[in-house]
This record gives structure tokens, sequence and C-alpha cells, in this order.
């Protein structure tokens, strides 16, 4: 069946079909689209595979088209376009040009919710039938924005799109993600077991050995130092199935001892070492809260020892032991009532030179709700909101009740009511706490929660970023996140709500249900007229979906912009970080832990999200927007130590801002704006370069030019003064036969080439021009008329001896002026030869 296709014409925006009366009462809160006017045949809009897009060039590998929707609108923006869902994403594409729309394209992984609604607007009885209700779709993303679509009436397009979104937002398998369609494609990389043994080799100080699966297999990784060893004794998952296959621990312990030790730690997740300081001996290990009791009073003889083992010898201190702090991460009441069901916390009076302090930092629970106030502050108060107004035009004035200054300081305070500030505080003063005992006191800390992998991760990796200059470089922080994140078995499909390895996902399906009201949290709750909405539900309060891990990385976004040169990465490479791990279309935090990972085969069968960052940036070097312009790592090689007044969080602008008020986002990172003026220069400094080898290339020249001209006028002057003296010799020459009587003549004439003959051999018979020519010289008697009128001749006549004083000559007969005789004269008079006086001077140039 062929699709449907578009209307004709671009359709028209919600902004051009307001009606009149809504704009004479000031009524309408939406722009109303005069869908009627739209045809409703073209409305379906639903095929699987169709052909209409499956060549758009935006498609990833083995990306499909399911659902296709024409003529809908983004209300946030009021821009038409066309929604395509695939078996990834929803896409939607502007109208004509199919240039896709950043805001309106989300992953369906990262859809945290989505609802169907109905909007009636108030109007006139008269314009009744002129407004329908509108068809909206709400969709609640988990980074940060709320999307709604306005769909055409009297279609199917918003049915089949929720459908759709119902069956592949939310699979019900693991495997029926689309990283799995996709597979590792060029992303592939090495397993992540080895990556986590280099790790340990490092901060063993045995980084010249290097990990592989032979070493896996045969369990030859077993490596120890002084103090410290690698243990396998979790090779099988046996001991705990929730960390790792291998885990650092006291060198003095033996396994059996951690065999019976685990039982007395909740899921038998056993205090290990997670970093050490190199030199000093000094640890950072996490656990899982103790078994105490209602009562407090239960104890365990090896759970002591293995801790006071961490209180290893100071150096150079005779005998002297470091302290052990234990930072348990909850409030105190919290802990107190997990003792009710068993758990609880330790007492320093049993546990070797120790001192208790807790955190107080709240349960999943508190972060998940304070992450939706945050997110629907946002929405309300951003340039544009999922209503499609901007927050300055609600309630036709100003965002904070017409700029009264008490309903601005309300509406600012909203952000504090949300909390989310207040716990990024706590996890950064806790983490900065921990760094300080550390870094100052050379004491070994234990940190741990209830469970310990939500609060105690978030704790100790940002305390070991604070601490270890290699974990705020791009390979260190890959290796701090695979560490304390993913070995020690952060439940990811959990906390971010996907399907796990059992077949279904602790995230509440979404369902629909019919209810009457309005939008909770949007703004749409104040627009005029009012809305029947068919939700899907998401009952949070009964599930484990919480933005721990987004948490954490707000953190460090905190320190960044605390320490700007401080870490190889920018804040841009974080946020892109969020995205890949947000639309799992990477496979590397699937699952709730390592072991379940290597059940579903992800490192073969998916993609790697770090391989496919790393290929990002190999194209651009340092000047990718992934690099920091601004890192300096001789300036801080140690640890950072922020004091407590510093530990003030803000809104992460590049995150939190970028949906709500992208302008002002883009306008806060200034390591986008160093990294164009850093292009920039290199450009111009390669285009100076171009122009200095051009000069060069022009100098040589010219200066080839120049020799050559000086060589010209130099064989120019030769010449020239070879001239000069053949003119004067030619002129003696002529001066002197014609004293004779005679004159001289200079003819040439042609000569064929002889093959036989050679020009080196009669240099003479070539002219200026190269031409073979013969030169021949003739010399005649000047008659009498030229002889008299020479004045040479009259000089010669009156020097002549043979005159008389009469002027007449002695020896007529002799005839001196004839040619046959000429030379006979002279010789017959030797007195008359010598008195010529003809001199060599005449041959030399004057």
């Amino acid at each position: 069946m062929t699709p449907p296709r578009p209307p004709s014409g671009r359709a028209r925006s919600l902004r051009d079909y307001s009606s009149e009366s809504e704009k004479m009462d000031g009524t309408g809160s939406w722009d109303t689209l005069e869908w009627t006017k739209l045809d409703s045949a073209s409305g379906s809009g639903s095929g699987s595979g169709s052909g209409s897009f499956s060549n758009l060039s935006c498609l990833l590998e083995s990306e499909r088209v399911i659902v296709e929707g024409y003529g809908v609108v983004l209300i946030n923006t009021d821009e038409a376009g066309t929604l395509l869902v695939t078996n990834f994403r929803i896409l939607f594409l502007s109208e004509g040009t199919r240039k896709v729309i950043p805001l309106g394209t989300i992953p369906l992984a990262t859809i945290e919710k989505f609802n169907k609604m109905v909007l009636k607007v108030q109007s006139s009885p008269r314009q009744s039938d002129k407004n329908p209700p509108r068809r909206l779709l709400q969709v609640t993303g988990k980074d940060m924005r709320i999307i709604v679509y306005g769909f055409r009436p009297r279609t199917k397009q918003r049915r089949n799109v929720f459908d759709a979104l119902l069956k592949c937002s939310k699979p019900e398998r693991v495997w029926d993600l689309y990283t799995f369609a996709c597979g590792p494609s060029k992303f592939g990389n090495t397993n992540p077991k080895e990556r986590l043994l280099n790790e340990y080799f490092r901060l063993l100080g045995r980084s010249s050995i290097r990990a592989s699966m032979d070493m896996i297999e045969d369990g030859s990784f077993t490596l120890s130092n002084e103090l410290w060893r690698i243990s396998d004794l979790n090779s099988n998952y046996n001991l705990c199935q929730t960390y790792p296959f291998a885990f650092m621990v006291p060198k003095s312990i033996s396994d059996e001892e951690l065999l019976q030790a685990c039982s007395f730690r909740a899921r038998c997740r056993l205090p290990v070492i997670t970093w050490c300081q190199p030199g000093s001996g000094a640890v950072i290990a996490r656990s899982s809260q103790p078994l105490v009791g209602l009562m407090m009073n239960m104890r365990s003889n090896l759970d002591e020892k293995l801790v006071a083992a961490f209180c290893s010898q100071l150096p150079g201190a005779k005998g002297e032991r470091r302290k052990l702090y234990i930072a348990d991460a909850r409030p105190r009441k919290n802990a107190l009532a997990n003792g009710a069901m068993g758990g609880g916390s330790e007492s320093s009076s049993n546990y070797f030179q120790s001192e208790i302090v807790f955190f107080g930092i709240d349960n999943i629970h508190a972060m998940r709700e304070s992450f939706s106030r945050v997110r629907d502050y946002l929405d309300m108060h951003g340039t544009t909101s999922s209503d499609g107004r901007s927050s300055f035009l609600r309630h036709g004035g100003w965002t904070w009740g017409g700029g009264n200054l008490s309903s601005m300081s309300a509406s600012v305070s909203l952000l504090g009511d949300s909390g989310w500030l207040i716990h990024i505080q706590s996890v950064l003063a806790g983490a900065a706490w921990i760094a300080a005992r550390v870094a100052m006191e050379s004491a070994s800390v234990l940190v741990h929660c209830s469970d310990g992998w939500d609060r105690t991760t978030q704790l100790v990796s940002l305390a070991c970023l604070l601490l270890d200059p290699y974990y705020r470089t791009f390979a260190g922080f890959q290796a701090l996140v695979e560490k304390d994140w993913l070995a020690f078995g952060h439940p990811f499909s959990d906390r971010v709500g996907m399907p796990n390895i059992s077949g279904s996902g602790n995230f509440d399906l979404p369902r629909q249900s019919s209810s009457a009201g309005s939008f909770p949290s949007s703004p749409v709750r104040q627009s005029s007229g009012s809305a029947a909405s068919q939700s899907s539900s998401s009952s949070h309060g009964h599930n484990n979906y919480s933005p721990i891990f987004m948490q954490w990385i707000d953190s460090v976004s905190q320190l960044m912009r605390m320490y700007p040169c401080a870490f190889e990465f920018s804040p841009t490479f974080l946020v892109d970080f969020m995205d890949c791990l947000l639309s799992c279309r990477f496979g590397n935090f699937l699952c709730n832990s390592e072991k379940e990972r290597e059940q579903c085969g992800i490192a073969d069968a998916c993609g790697c999200l770090w391989a496919y960052l790393t290929d990002l940036r190999s194209f651009s070097a340092t000047s990718h927007v992934h690099c920091n312009p601004f890192y300096d790592p001789l300036k801080y090689d140690g640890p950072l130590l922020p004091p407590a007044a510093s530990l003030a969080p803000t809104l992460w602008p590049q995150f939190h801002l970028r949906w709500a008020c992208p302008e002002e986002a883009k306008a806060a990172d200034i390591g986008v704006q160093c990294r164009a003026m850093t292009v920039k220069y290199s450009e111009m400094q390669k285009e100076k370069e171009a122009a200095e080898r051009r000069v060069d290339e022009i100098s040589f020249v010219m200066e080839s030019l120049s020799a050559e001209l000086l060589r010209e006028r130099h064989l120019s002057w030769v010449a020239r003064e070879s001239a000069n003296r053949a003119t004067k010799e030619y002129a003696a020459l002529t001066r002197a036969v014609q004293s004779l009587g005679c004159k001289i003549n200079f003819t040439t004439s042609d000569v064929e080439d002889d093959p036989r003959s050679s020009l080196e051999n009669n240099p003479r018979r070539r002219n200026r021009h190269g031409n073979n020519s013969d030169v021949s010289v003739s010399i005649s008697l000047m008659s009498e008329e030229n002889t008299s009128g020479n004045p040479i001749g009259r000089v010669c006549e009156a020097l002549c001896p043979l005159r008389t004083r009469e002027g007449v000559c002695r020896w007529p007969e002799v005839g001196c002026a004839h040619v046959g005789s000429q030379f006979v004269g002279l010789k017959a008079n030797f007195d008359a030869f010598d008195r010529l006086a003809i001199y060599d001077s005449y041959f030399q140039p004057e």
C-alpha cells in the first residue's frame, strides 16, 4: 500500500491560524491551527518500512522507519514537519527541506514517559465548529526536555505514533534494543575485563604489564605489591554477583577469610579497594552496609580484620598506623532505620582506629523527584516551553507575574525548592572531604551507603577524580567509569529505565489510562480551555528509575567550572557522553552488572561507546569540541582540593539549558568560543605560512632574475666596449688608409652551410645573428677629386718631401697618388716614409 503523501503546499503554522476572537479577547493561550482546512485523507500516515523515507541520509545503520506522520506541528517552536518513528528514535523533519529538527528528535530509550492529550479551546458559540479539539502528544525525556507534538484531527496519526512508542520505547527484552540490531559495526573494542585489569596494574605500580584474554583464562592476573593484591575469588561471580570478576584487597587477607567476611555485608558486597595512593599506602575502599541488626549489636571479627587491614603503616613512622574513616553516605536517621531490616552502620568502637562520618545524601527516590521538578522549572521558565510560548509572554505579561519583585523571587525560589543543586552540593562536599582526608592526612577511607552501588559510587569515583590527575584525561575518565560504575555493579538498567536480562525492566511500561485534568508539570496547565489527558502512567514511586549517574556527571561539570584547566575533556564531551548513554545506541551501559553483560555477550554483540567517541576525536585531534583548549596538565598534576566555600553549584548550562534556553547555553560555553578562535588562528597561521613560502619562492626568482640581469648588463658593457674599440680601430685604419690615398670597403655575403666545414674552425664566418657569412675587404684608389678634397691627403701632400716650396712635385713621374705605384713612391724615398709618422697610437682606444 502506498503511504499517504503530505498535503501540497507548506502546512500553516499555529500562529497563522489564531482565531479573531482570541486575538480580541486575549483568552487564547495557544495559537490555533485551522485543522479542518487540511486534507484528512492524507492523515493515516502509518506503515512499516515505508519507502518514502527509507533512503534518508540521516538514518543510521540498521535504522528503519516504522510509522510516519505528516503535517505534524512541533508545538515548542511552532514548526510544521514530518514525524517519523524508527526502531531507534523519533525523527522530526522540517517540511520541504527534510532537515532534522534537534529539539523534536529524541531516541526512544531517552523517553521517560509520553501522554496523549486533547485540548479544548474556549471560543464563542459561533466559532465552536471551527475550533476542533487539538490532538497533542507530550513526550518527556530523560535529558531535561519536554516535547509536545500537534496532530491533525480525524486521522489515526497520533494513535499510530502512540502505539509505536508503546511497543518500541520500552521493549520487554534487552535483545530488542536497537544496539543489537546495529551490531558492533566499526566501533568494536577490547574486552572490558582487560581494561579493568590494566587499571588495577596501574594502581599497583605494574603498568608495564598488559592484560590479555589468555591471562584472564589461566588466572595469572593475580599480581600484588607490598600491601595489596588482586584476587580472583569472584572469577565465576559466586562470591558476589554484582562485583567484578577481580578486585583488590589487602595482601594480608586470605581468600578464605574473604569468603567468611562477605556474609556480614549486604548483598555480599564486602569491603574492597577501589583506589590506592602511590607511595603513601592510603586507600579508598568501598562496600555495602554492615548487617548489624536492629539492636546494632551484630559483629564480624573477619569483617573487622579486613577493614583494619586498610590502616596500613605510615611511611617513615616507626610502627604507627594510619587512621581510618568510615564514611556513610546516608543521613544518620536513614542508617538507623535500615537496622529494622537487618542493616545499619558500623560502631567506631568495633573497628580499629576508625571514625564514623555521615554525609546525609538522600536516596534514589528523592533524586528522581528532584530531577523531575527541576525539569519542570526549566520548561516553565525557559525561552520556549512545551506550550509553544515564551516564558516572558505567559499570562499576557512577564513570566514573574507582571514583573512584581516578590513574584520574581518566588519564581526563582522554585529552582531551590527542586533540591537538585542541594543534592549536587552534598555529593561534591562528601567527595571533597574524602579527597582531603587522603591527601592531607594520608588516611584511608571506607565508603558505603545501603547497597553500595549508588551514593557510594558517586562519592568514591568523584574523590578519585579529585585525587588522581590521570582520571581527568580521556583514557583515565574511561577507566574510572568502567571501574567504579560498570565493574562494581551500578544497576544501569534499573536507574536508566531499560529492560534487564530477566526480560522486563523495573521501569514501569507506559499504559494508556483515561483521566480528566491537565498536565501536572507543564505550562499547558496555564493555557485557557480544558485538557483531557490520556497518559502513559509512570509510577515513579514504585520503580528504581533515578538519575544517579547523571547527577554524578553534573558534579563533574561543577568541578570543571571550578578548575577549567585541569581536565583534558570539555563539557561538550560530557553532554555527548550522556546522550550516547541515555540513547542506548551502544551496549556499554546495558544490564545491571558485569555478570549480566557477560551473559548477554554485550562486548561482542554491540558497539562500544568509547570507540565511537574516540573515532569522533580522531579527525580533529586537539581542535575537536570534546577537547578542552585550556587543559594544562603541568599546572594540575596533583590532587584538587576545593574549599567548602567554592562548592556552590549552579545549573549546568550545556546540559540543563540546551533545550529551554539554547542561546544562553551556547554563550555559557567559553570553550566553544575559544575553540572557534583557535581554529581561526590555526587557519590564519596556515595562510601565513603559505604566504611566507610564496614570498620565499618569489624572492628566489627575483634573486635569480637579478643575477641574470647583472650578467646581461656585464655582457652588454663588454659588447659596448668592444664595439667602441672596434669603431675607434676602424676610424684609425680608415684614416691611415685614406692617408695613403685609398679607401676601404667591407662587404658580407651569405655562404651556404657546408656540413664538412665546422663553425668552430671558422668563427669569423658567424655574424652576431648566428648566420653564416663571408666578410671581404676591398681597397681602392681614391679619385683625384676625393684626394684633393681629403684633408688628410692635403696634409700628406704638405708633408711629402718630394714637393717643393712652390708645391710642385719634384718627381712627378712617380705617380704616388696612383694605386699601382703608391707603395713604389714610398719605397723609393725612405725619408718621406719616415716623415709620414703613422704611430701605433692610432690603433689604440683613447
